[in-house]
């Protein structure tokens, strides 16, 4: 399926090649200035209803030069395919305070679309960064992202950089046949949740021999991401080329057929990773492959983390639902920049099942030792060569217990409605001794009244308590 998807990828390319004879509507006969300050938004929406209405392959070019651009949405159905060629540079307003919507430049309705020309979507991020607050305030305001595809049917983007998006510098939603070729995305690792190409609830899409730099997933799969092909891609920095994370919203859709081959990634925080939410809905996600990886000082060469829960937003303590199968791990090899170069930590309630790990060479060079592997919730197949040993015993959690502890006189306002949360692994290392003494702790947000969080723990309590703690007791 991943040949053909391939294949399929190419002959799109030859096909949309057609498109050399097209008309053109060059945006400068609309007015359009490349003095990088006069906004040629109306320009580009007046050339591109002429191109859209066209009978035949029409193109949409953006000549040389440095112009500037507020949100726009080029909206199809279109009569005929259109190519969007940008020669030049668009820049973004840098203030993300101007826009309305979560998209800059969106693509959408639109059934045979190429985006070429060897310009760049300059969407002038870095003013953004600072103000990205996601990882503390789950009512975050979204920033905008660099290109949206929504509902795009037969599309080709090749030879053009996206750089310093705000947020996500592609999302795909909904497409169908669709492939990047020889495309570029650039960011430092420093730009917070910019993943170069986010794809949800789509079939047939194609990312080939790219290089993706940035702050976040190279690559990220959402829920629905059906028969994916990652080929040829370099990435770093950033977090790697990842599924998911999944299992956070109700009724989301399988993923299924993800192809990452022939691909280099280079001192990023990871390589190759499936990542699902504890206390997760359920899903299921089977029939991906990761193979022929080359790993230059990764962090986390291969991870399967169905535990993901990043600034404990999250019940972390209840497994995942999410199924995974039918996944392998072949011919990956380099350095790791941790110990643990290989860990597969599968769901306790639905164990990872067809699992295959084969040929890995990971060398690692640290203090603590030569690399290591952790596997716990799964029985992979093993083959080959395996450096470390992967997955020879399980990996068991120390229990810890923790005893004679007292929280007193806390007062003041949080920026969450979860003011206290006292967890326990498991019942065995259940929490001994522990005592809360008039706290006083106020929320205001939006998200309804204060609440506190407690798991295998019988604290003493006395004084006055708000909100009431542990009331919802779990033991």
């Amino acid at each position: 399926m991943a040949m053909k998807s391939y294949v399929g990828a190419l002959l799109l390319l030859l096909s949309f090649s057609s498109s050399i004879n097209a008309q053109v509507f060059n945006v400068a006969s609309y007015g359009a200035k490349g003095d990088g300050s006069s906004d040629i938004s109306q320009a580009l929406l007046s050339a591109w209803k002429e191109a859209c209405a066209s009978t035949t392959p029409a193109k949409v070019l953006i000549p040389g030069g440095t112009f500037a651009l507020t949100e726009v949405a080029l909206d199809g159905p279109c009569k005929a395919p259109v190519e969007f060629e940008l020669q030049g540079t668009l820049k973004a307003p840098a203030d993300p305070s101007l826009f309305k919507n979560d998209g800059w430049v969106t693509f959408q309705r639109i059934d045979g679309l190429t985006v070429s020309g060897g310009g760049t979507f300059d969407g002038q991020g870095k003013t953004a960064w600072g103000q990205n607050d996601c990882a503390k305030n789950t009512n975050c305001r979204t920033l905008p992202t660099n290109l949206r595809f929504n509902f795009v049917t037969n599309a080709i983007i090749h030879d053009v950089t996206t750089l310093d998006s705000k947020y996500f510098h592609v999302s795909i939603l909904g497409a169908k046949n669709m492939t990047f070729q020889n495309f570029h995305v650039n960011a430092p690792a420093e730009s917070i949740n910019t993943d170069g190409i986010h794809i949800g609830r789509s079939l047939g899409v194609n990312i080939l021999d790219s290089d993706i730099k940035t702050g976040d997933d190279c690559v990220s799969l959402g829920d629905g991401s059906r028969q994916i092909t990652v080929k040829g891609v370099s990435c770093g920095p950033g977090h790697g080329i990842s599924v998911g994370s999944l299992g956070k919203y109700e009724n989301e859709e399988p993923v299924e057929g993800v192809f990452v081959t022939n691909c280099t990634i280079n001192g990023a925080d990871n390589g190759v990773r499936i990542k699902t939410w504890p206390a997760s809905k359920p899903g299921t996600a089977s029939d991906m492959h990761f193979e022929d990886i080359q790993m230059n000082n990764v962090t986390n060469p291969v991870l399967v983390d169905q535990g993901y829960c990043p600034f404990n937003q999250c019940q972390a303590q209840i497994p995942s639902l999410v199924k995974l199968s039918k996944v392998s791990f072949k011919r990956i090899r380099g350095t790791s920049a941790s110990q643990v170069a290989v860990k597969v930590a599968c769901s306790q309630r639905v164990p990872c099942d067809e699992v295959e790990i084969a040929d890995i060479d990971l060398v690692y060079n640290g203090p603590e030792g030569p690399a290591t592997s952790e596997c716990s919730n799964v029985k992979p197949l093993i083959s080959g060569k395996l450096n470390p040993t992967a997955c020879a015993k399980p990996h068991i959690p120390k229990k810890v217990k923790i005893s004679d502890v007292s929280f007193r006189d806390i007062r003041g306002t949080s920026a969450t409605p979860l003011l206290l949360r006292s967890l326990a692994a498991e019942e065995e290392c259940l929490a001994r001794k522990w005592s809360f003494a008039d706290i006083n702790l106020r929320y205001n947000g939006r998200n309804g009244a204060a609440t506190s969080q407690c798991a295998n723990v019988k604290p003493t309590i006395t004084g006055k308590s708000s909100p009431p703690l542990c009331a919802g007791l779990r033991s």
